[in-house]
């Protein structure tokens, strides 16, 4: 079952949607209190859609997903993007370890050999710093390829234990540590990412990273 957190992607969530459906039997869609006409255009594509009435972030809408697709049964469940950056071919390789009992939770990695489109030169700088910072400051293996995998696939067994709580964008720093340092098997899969003008204009920008860190200091100091 795919989650996709949706924030302002009228014009795109149909195609990414469509582009998702031939390798899920089941699709939620959670618009994260889009303006536009994203609820909308997820309704007339026939799935799932669930709605925030304001923007919690996507971490929170993955959350209210992940629950969602619990209740309904999931035993496998997808995180994937609505902006189209994330290859959904892919899918079938990130759920794979997780059928043969390899691993409980899986990453999509953009650094394992497979090239991804028009990546920006600082949006590659800004994920080497990343990387240190989640290795000397989070506890997050060095070997972690890809420090902001927003592409996961996780057993609904998982799904249950793993308590991530960044509403925002620390989300996905948050979800490796919980399960770097957890009792969970986890493994990284090569995947494709597109990056578009429109992707990268509507994206996080480099100075975003700032805001992660003190989020995820404030949430390391909560627990």
């Amino acid at each position: 079952m795919a989650i996709i957190p949706a924030f302002q992607e009228a014009g795109r969530i149909k195609n990414t949607i469509e582009a998702v459906k031939p390798y899920v039997n089941r699709v939620i869609v959670v618009d994260d209190g889009s303006t536009d006409t994203t609820f909308i255009e997820a309704i007339q594509s026939d799935v799932t859609v669930l709605r925030h009435m304001v923007n919690r972030g996507q971490g929170a809408a993955l959350r209210t997903g992940t629950e969602a697709a619990l209740r309904l049964g999931a035993e496998c469940i997808i995180h994937i993007d609505a902006d189209g950056q994330h290859d959904p071919s892919f899918i079938p390789s990130i759920i794979e370890p997780l059928k043969k009992g390899e691993a409980e939770i899986v990453f999509g990695s953009r650094f394992l050999g497979i090239t991804s489109a028009n990546m920006p030169f600082m949006r590659r700088m800004v994920l080497k710093a990343a990387k240190t910072f989640n290795t000397l400051l989070m506890g997050i293996p060095r070997h972690v390829t890809d420090p902001q995998s927003g592409m996961r696939a996780m057993t609904a067994a998982a799904a249950r234990r793993l308590n991530f709580r960044q509403d925002r964008m620390a989300h996905c720093s948050e979800i490796l540590r919980l399960t770097t340092r957890g009792a969970y098997k986890w493994c990284e899969i090569p995947v494709r990412i597109h990056y578009s003008s429109e992707s990268l204009a509507k994206g996080q920008k480099s100075s975003d990273a700032l805001v992660i860190v003190w989020q995820l200091f404030l949430g390391i100091f909560a627990d």
